[in-house]
C-alpha cells in the first residue's frame, strides 16, 4: 500500500535489508554455510565489518530507530553493499546527505552525444561539462561561434573564449549580462565539484588575468540557466538572437547538450546564410 509522504528512516531500513540479503557471502570470500544462515545473503555483523561501523549501528538502521548516518557512513554502507550508481544516489537521498563525485569529470564527450550533436544540423549543438569545456560540437556551430578545432584543448572552453579570446570579447550584444551568468554557473558548479582541481585552476587563472571576472565572482551569484536568449555580432551574419536550450542527459550527467535556434526570422536567414558558407 502506497503512503502519501514517504517516512525516510522506514525506508532506509527497508533498502538495507534487501540490498543486505540479496548478497551472495561467496562473492565475498566467505563460506555460503546455508545451515547456519537463517536469512539469505550476508549477516549484519558482515555488513558491519565492511562498512567500519558497529553491529549495533546496523542494527539500529534496520530497525528504523532514527539514526540519521553521516555522508561517510552512508558512502561505507554503498560500498560494503556493491550499490549500483542508482542505488547508491537512492541511499544517500533517504539519508538526506549529500553525496561525494566518484566520477572524474568528462573530458570528452559520450560517442551517442557526439553522434547527437552531428544528427542535430542545422541546428548549431555543442556538448559542454560542468567547468564549460566544448566536448563536441557540429559545424553549424563552429560557424557560428569559432572553429573550435583550431584552437588547443586547453582554450576549448566557453568562458575562457567569451573573457579572452580576442574575436569573441565582442560577439555578444550584452556582454556583462552572459559573463556574469557564465560566472554563477561556475560557482555553482565550484561548490558541486569541489575537489575538481581543473576548475579551480580555471577559475584561478580568470581571477588573475582578468579584471570583469573578479569583480563579478566576488558578488557570489549563483545561478545555472537551462535556456534564454542571446544577441550575438557575427562578422558575416550580423546581429542575430538565438534561443538557447541546455539539456543534462541521464547518462552522463557531467555533460550538458547546448542548442542554439534562431529567434526569430531575421536570424534564421542569417544562420542559413551561415551554413551554406
Amino acid at each position: 500500500m502506497m503512503t502519501r509522504a514517504v517516512d525516510t528512516t522506514q525506508e532506509l531500513a527497508a533498502f538495507l535489508r534487501t540490498r543486505r540479503e540479496r548478497l551472495d557471502p561467496q562473492d565475498f570470500g566467505l563460506p555460503s554455510r546455508r545451515q547456519s544462515r537463517r536469512t539469505p545473503g550476508l549477516r549484519r555483523e558482515e555488513v558491519a565489518e565492511l562498512a567500519g561501523v558497529s553491529i549495533d549501528y546496523i542494527v539500529r538502521l534496520e530497525q528504523a530507530r532514527g539514526l540519521r548516518p553521516s555522508a561517510d557512513v552512508v558512502e561505507a554502507l554503498a560500498t560494503a553493499l556493491r550499490l549500483a550508481p542508482d542505488e547508491r544516489a537512492y541511499l544517500f537521498g533517504l539519508a538526506q546527505q549529500r553525496p561525494r563525485g566518484t566520477d572524474k569529470p568528462a573530458t570528452t564527450a559520450a560517442a551517442p552525444l557526439t553522434r547527437l550533436v552531428a544528427d542535430l544540423a542545422p541546428l548549431p549543438a555543442m556538448v559542454l561539462n560542468h567547468r564549460y569545456d566544448i566536448l563536441a560540437w557540429n559545424a553549424e556551430m563552429a560557424r557560428l561561434l569559432v572553429d573550435f578545432g583550431t584552437l588547443p584543448p586547453s582554450q576549448r572552453n566557453a568562458m575562457w573564449l567569451c573573457l579572452r579570446h580576442p574575436e569573441m570579447r565582442e560577439f555578444y550584444v550584452d556582454r556583462e549580462r552572459v559573463v556574469r551568468e557564465g560566472i554563477a554557473h561556475l560557482r555553482a558548479a565550484w561548490a558541486a565539484y569541489p575537489e575538481d582541481a581543473a576548475l579551480t585552476d580555471l577559475i584561478a587563472e580568470f581571477m588573475a588575468h582578468d579584471e570583469e571576472f573578479a569583480r563579478l565572482w566576488a558578488e557570489r551569484d549563483v545561478k545555472v540557466n537551462g535556456r534564454g536568449r542571446k544577441e550575438v555580432r557575427h562578422p558575416d551574419a550580423g546581429t542575430l538572437a538565438l534561443d538557447f536550450e541546455v539539456l543534462m542527459p541521464l547518462q552522463d550527467p557531467d555533460q550538458r547538450l547546448v542548442i542554439y535556434r534562431a529567434a526569430d526570422e531575421e536570424s534564421q536567414a542569417a544562420l542559413d546564410r551561415l551554413r551554406t558558407r
